[in-house]
């Protein structure tokens, strides 16, 4: 049954990181259209609690990359030069992030319900 509550233990923290991988994605497409915002990103850290493993995230961090320049000289937020700053979002790269969080978040769910099916089964079994 150890083996068991481990494997649930990882699924629900692979879960949790999805989640919040998700979480950010949908952020960064809701916010693409914002002047000057940088997308979110964050990474996974492993977590080794005796003998058991899980994934957590790390901090939130801002990409470094440059914000796109468009040349708008007649935008309200058009500098001197006729230039303004958009996002470097880039809606591409966040669809894919997306769907690779939710199918990361199914196969974790699946695992999970897996385990719960497999202890409900030992369960029954120590009963008779």
């Amino acid at each position: 049954m150890n083996d068991i509550a481990r494997t649930m233990q990882a699924s629900a923290s692979g879960m949790a990181a999805q989640a919040a991988r998700l979480r950010l994605s949908s952020e960064n497409i809701a916010n693409a259209d914002t002047p000057g915002y940088h997308r979110k990103l964050v990474s996974f850290e492993e977590v080794i609690a005796g003998d058991t493993r899980a994934v957590a995230t790390g901090p939130v961090r801002l990409d470094r990359t440059e914000v796109q320049r468009i040349h708008d000289p007649n935008h309200p937020l058009a500098g001197d030069d006729g230039y303004r700053e958009a996002s470097n979002v880039n809606m591409m790269i966040e669809i894919a992030d997306a769907r690779e969080a939710n199918r990361s978040y199914e196969a974790n769910l699946k695992m999970f319900e897996q385990a719960r099916q497999m202890a409900g089964s030992l369960i029954d079994l120590l009963r008779r």
